[in-house]
Parts: C-alpha cells; sequence; structure tokens
C-alpha cells in the first residue's frame, strides 16, 4: 500500500462516516422515515437534551437562530416536533419531540447498531474492536456530543 497523506487520511474517516450514515437513512426510509436526514436527529437529540427553543437550538448546534428556525419547521412539517408559544414569554416558541420523534431516534439507534454488526461481518470481530480502540485513542472513550453547545464551531465550553 503506497503512503498516504494526512489529507487522504481525513477523506477516509469522512466517506466512512458518510457512508454508514447513508446507509442508516436509505435504511430508516424503509421503516417509516423517509424524509429523515442526519441533520434531523442531531437536532432532536439536542432538543432532548434540553434545548427548547430556537436560541437554545442554534447555541446548541452552533448554527444561526434563522437555521435553527427553519430546521425546527422541518422537523414540524415532518412531525418529529411540535411548538407551543411559552406562557411566560409570547415571543418564544419552546419546541417538545413527537412520538414520531422519538421513533426516529430509537430505529436510528437501532440501524446504527444493526450496521455496525454488519460491519463486524465484513471486518471481523476482533479487527472492527481494534479499529474503534484506535479511533477511541484520538477521540477518547466518549466520541463527539453532538448536542454540546458549539460543537460544530470548536467553541470551548466555559
Amino acid at each position: 500500500m503506497s503512503s498516504r497523506s494526512g489529507a487522504d487520511l481525513a477523506l477516509l474517516l469522512l466517506g466512512s462516516y458518510r457512508n454508514l450514515v447513508d446507509e442508516v437513512v436509505r435504511e430508516l426510509a424503509t421503516r417509516g422515515y423517509p424524509d429523515a436526514r442526519p441533520s434531523h436527529e442531531y437536532a432532536i437529540r439536542a432538543i432532548r437534551a434540553g434545548a427548547d427553543s430556537a436560541s437554545d437550538l442554534a447555541r446548541r448546534l452552533a448554527i444561526t437562530k434563522q437555521a435553527a428556525a427553519k430546521t425546527i419547521a422541518a422537523l414540524v412539517e415532518r412531525g418529529y416536533v411540535t411548538t407551543e408559544t411559552d406562557p411566560a414569554d409570547s415571543r418564544r416558541k419552546n419546541i417538545r419531540i413527537t412520538d414520531h420523534g422519538i421513533g426516529l431516534i430509537t430505529a436510528g439507534t437501532e440501524i446504527f447498531d444493526e450496521v455496525r454488526a454488519r460491519w463486524e461481518v465484513r471486518l471481523g470481530a476482533a479487527e472492527l474492536a481494534e479499529l474503534e480502540a484506535q479511533l477511541a485513542q484520538f477521540v477518547g472513550d466518549s466520541p463527539i456530543n453532538l448536542d454540546a453547545p458549539g460543537w460544530a464551531a470548536g467553541q470551548e465550553l466555559r
């Protein structure tokens, strides 16, 4: 095997991630979630972790408030969340995850486990465990927390 560059490594990791996620999205479609996107799961996880308004969601995902509002509108349209006027502040809309949204997260988790099992068959149990251990050396035992404030922008938590 020829020597690869750091950029090649980054592209291999990104491509592996994308293939895994694309497989999950395709399977979600067959299980009744044809309009699910990875960004929906990230947003729903952030909402489940406490982001209950567009401002909160924007901070947690490190996106603009306008982008958060668009994401919320898409989630409402698909039935994954509902919004209601905050009784203490009529300008604020509180976000709640619906049963359909919980179903999406549950199905996604199950499918990720199924895909991992297929990778284990393809690579071998010991090899996949070694790959995971090697990757954990770079990200630690707790890979990126997608609902942590500012994660995408690389902001440190204080």
